[in-house]
C-alpha cells in the first residue's frame, strides 16, 4: 500500500515538475503560478521523504 502511495506522489511531484519547466519558458511565466506550483513540488517532496 505505502508503495503504491509513494509511486502516486512520484507521479504527481513529476507532473508539477514538468509544469514547472512549461511555465518557465515562456514568453512571459506567470511568477505568482510558478510559486504556487513549486510550493506544492516541495509539500510532496516533503510527504513522500515521511513515508
Amino acid at each position: 500500500m505505502q508503495n503504491a502511495h509513494l509511486s502516486a506522489l512520484e507521479a504527481k511531484h513529476a507532473g508539477l515538475e514538468r509544469q514547472i519547466v512549461v511555465e518557465s519558458q515562456r514568453p512571459s511565466p506567470d511568477t505568482r503560478m510558478l510559486a504556487d506550483l513549486k510550493k506544492l513540488k516541495l509539500k510532496l517532496k516533503e510527504e513522500m521523504a515521511a513515508i
